[in-house]
């Protein structure tokens, strides 16, 4: 004869809901004890980034004003040739007039050498400027570094020290969540989800869902301690269950985990 299907009564619902609550709540704790490391990681590794990318920008330029400053003493050398060039010129022209003609040339590359200079001058103090900067933004990166690997050896122990646990806890949310019927685990779930403290199924606490202000009305508090029905809070969106089945549970669960 065909086994029948056993009918699991909403009481049983009710009491593996909160059971997967209390396993999940806990996860959620665990995960808390990392509290902003994991993002503190995170912030570290992004401002590092962008000074990383300044440095290598002042990298560019200060190759960039190097280049200038070696084009513009290219430009001195050939100036001082071309007035060397035309000094010997000089000594052997025919008239005034020639002669002139080269004073001018003379003149001009003294021009060309002083303006030449000049801008070495105001590159080489930018050079110096960016090479300053450089330097504060290159120790500054450093000792970032050396801030997130101390972040990061922290996290990583955190997360090492509650790994076992928390695997374990995984494991048993799933196993407990195979007792839910499916429609049920997806509201469950969304509630959790849409919940600023992960709470989907509570208790009550002076006849007011816990977290909530809004007391219940007897009848209702009465409903709810008959565990006929999934009764959902109007206020909260959650799911309520009694204080009796919550210390029921609580004190059940201690077997299973630590919380």
């Amino acid at each position: 004869m065909a086994k029948k299907n056993v009918e699991i009564s909403v009481e049983d619902k009710l009491r593996a809901l909160y059971d997967l609550q209390i396993i999940d709540s806990r996860l959620d704790e665990i995960r808390s004890t990392r509290g902003e490391l994991p993002i503190e990681v995170e912030d570290l590794e992004i401002e590092i980034e962008g000074l990383e990318k300044r440095a290598e920008k002042f990298q560019s330029e200060i190759k960039a004003q190097n280049d200038e400053i070696n084009t513009k003493n290219e430009i001195i050398n050939h100036a001082k040739s071309l007035i060397e060039k035309y000094k010997t010129q000089q000594d052997n022209v025919r008239n005034n007039k020639e002669f002139e003609s080269l004073e001018k040339e003379i003149e001009y590359q003294d021009l060309e050498i002083q303006l030449s200079e000049k801008r070495i001058n105001e590159f080489s103090a930018k050079i110096a400027h960016k090479n300053e900067t450089l330097e504060e933004l290159n120790n500054k990166i450093a000792e970032l570094k050396n801030h997130l690997k101390f972040k990061k050896e922290e996290l990583e122990n955190l997360i090492s020290e509650t790994q076992k646990e928390e695997d374990f806890l995984l494991e048993k949310s799933n196993e407990f969540a195979k007792k839910i019927d499916e429609r049920l685990l997806a509201s469950y779930q969304r509630i959790r989800t849409n919940s600023p403290t992960g709470l989907a199924v509570v208790g009550l606490e002076r006849g007011a869902p816990k977290g909530s202000f809004f007391t219940l009305p007897p009848q209702k508090q009465m409903e709810i301690a008959q565990r006929k029905k999934i009764i959902i809070d109007e206020h909260s969106g959650k799911i309520l269950v009694d204080d009796d089945m919550v210390n029921e549970e609580n004190e059940k669960m201690k077997d299973i985990i630590k919380f």
